[in-house]
């Protein structure tokens, strides 16, 4: 059991400690911003509350540490062994990003056909577009065309619920190649995959990064793709092979990018993708809304709750 702890939010920018006060739990808790400052206060922590601040070697420097609540979704940075080799429990924020990083996706998608990223680089010039002859050239509309959604977590199937109401053609792409999920036309399995892509004119990531998922697109299945397809990437950026793709979006292999996550974030400033103009680089952003610290500490509240009544299940548990 676990009453009355000391909660420890370590996070760069987000406001956790003000949402968690806000509650009027009247508990104690401790923010920092820094991974030094994360470090310092460790050892006063019963709970920490953090994400890309955490550091594999601090287990050992936290005496009191019981819980972790990961504020994302993933946990690859985590060593797993060594925290439930010290009793500590973790659970991620699996279901926080679910609308913001869907919505996001198909904001990607939507520019990339209206050329949205294309229209604001004009405004900043003062430049009026005229009409454009050469029909190849034009904005595209989303109605009857066909998306690959890799990943059918809860953010792949919002994809598809969203994309469906555009009137498009939903093709989804699992472990098991399987999916009962009504906004999905047809299911294939990832060893699959090669045969579903030449098909559609939109791939978007939604997969979580594992040993079976790094690298998944790589230069033959970018190859797979019609020239005319556009790829979406909320996914991770390990996920893509990131050279392989700059050569595909270089030599005309396929259309477009929008692309969320990267290989190293933030992304160099060398980096060609900056330059594209097929390419629309955001910061790994999709699911930073205004109510991201609302649903991270609804999940930990949740989760508080269970390890005062001595409760073994966790939500979203991992350990």
């Amino acid at each position: 059991m676990l009453i009355d702890p000391t909660v420890l939010f370590g996070h760069a920018a987000f406001q956790l400690g003000a949402e968690y006060e806000s509650r009027g739990i009247g508990r104690n808790f401790i923010e920092v911003r820094t991974p030094e400052d994360t470090e310092a206060q460790l050892p006063n922590a019963d709970v920490l509350v953090v994400s890309k601040l955490w550091r594999n070697e601090w287990i050992d420097r936290a005496p009191r540490l019981k819980f972790i609540q990961s504020v994302s979704a993933g946990t690859e940075q985590y060593d797993r062994k060594r925290l439930a080799a010290k009793g500590i429990r973790l659970a991620s924020a699996q279901g926080v990003n679910t609308e913001p990083v869907a919505e996001h996706a198909i904001g990607l998608m939507l520019s990339l056909t209206r050329q949205l990223h294309l229209a604001r680089d004009r405004q900043h010039k003062h430049q009026w577009r005229t009409n454009v002859a050469d029909v190849a050239r034009r904005e595209q509309e989303l109605q009857m065309q066909t998306i690959a959604i890799v990943g059918l977590g809860p953010i792949g199937k919002r994809i598809a619920d969203l994309a469906k109401a555009f009137g498009m053609r939903v093709l989804g792409v699992n472990r098991s190649g399987q999916s009962s999920h009504p906004s999905l036309d047809t299911t294939v399995s990832i060893s699959m995959m090669s045969e579903v892509l030449p098909y559609a004119d939109f791939v978007i990531l939604a997969c979580p990064l594992t040993p079976e998922t790094q690298g998944l697109i790589n230069a033959v299945q970018l190859k797979a793709m019609k020239k005319s397809a556009s790829l979406i990437n909320v996914a991770r950026g390990r996920v893509v092979d990131q050279s392989a793709l700059i050569e595909a979006l270089q030599d005309g292999t396929i259309s477009s990018a929008g692309l969320d996550c990267f290989h190293d974030e933030p992304l160099p400033a060398d980096s060609p993708l900056w330059d594209f103009d097929n390419v629309i680089i955001t910061p790994h952003s999709a699911g930073e809304t205004r109510s991201y610290e609302v649903r991270v500490i609804d999940i930990l509240l949740d989760n508080l709750g269970r390890l005062a009544q001595g409760d073994t299940e966790l939500r979203n548990q991992v350990i």
